[in-house]
């Protein structure tokens, strides 16, 4: 029998294993926000974060919220005041539990994301690569901007965007990463986007 996967809205029971979830991908990068920042994510922008469910576990998660172009959360607190209106929405986080790890399940996350993206109005979508992660993200259809690397993120992080059109750019593990390698966004838990 498959497992169904679900995507849907964040609930109040989910804050346990969404912070497990977080820490784990997230702390070996010295850059773990802690559950009042993650829910203060959430609590800014609820209708562009998700759960994702395989059966009846919580497999991973997704953040995202309103920024402008350029911009991105502090990593040392929770959101402060009302996002901004904005034709961009950053994505923050996307974590999938290592166990579940190269089953397409962040794809799941990201197709439903661009949807949500798209019906809501945003043009662009915009996130902070950690972890060696910009080869997958390039691999999306995202860009990376130049410049200096995003504060508070680490010495490597990288500014990325692309529009919520449709991407013209394969979905499939980018020729330069090899197969026997694990794919880094998954180890790292995802852009710190």
């Amino acid at each position: 029998m498959t497992e169904v996967v679900r995507i849907r809205r964040i609930a109040d029971g989910d804050w346990p294993g969404i912070v497990a979830l977080e820490s784990r991908a997230y702390a070996p990068l010295g850059l773990s926000e802690g559950r009042e920042a993650l829910e203060s994510r959430v609590d800014a922008s609820p209708g562009t974060c998700f759960a994702l469910d395989l059966g009846r576990q919580l497999a991973g998660y997704l953040l995202a919220l309103p920024y402008p172009e350029s911009a991105y959360p502090e990593l040392d607190g929770p959101e402060r005041g009302a996002t901004l209106p904005s034709r961009n929405l950053h994505l923050h986080d996307i974590v999938v539990a290592e166990h579940l790890r190269h089953r397409g399940l962040a794809r799941h996350l990201l197709r439903h994301l661009m949807a949500t993206a798209r019906a809501h109005g945003y043009e662009q979508i915009s996130l902070v690569a950690v972890g060696g992660s910009e080869t997958f993200w390039a691999g999306r259809g995202f860009t990376a901007h130049p410049g200096p690397p995003p504060i508070g993120y680490g010495p490597t992080a990288v500014y990325m965007s692309r529009t919520t059109g449709p991407s013209t750019t394969r979905t499939t593990r980018p020729a330069t990463v090899p197969a026997s390698e694990p794919e880094k966004w998954a180890d790292a838990g995802a852009p710190r986007a």
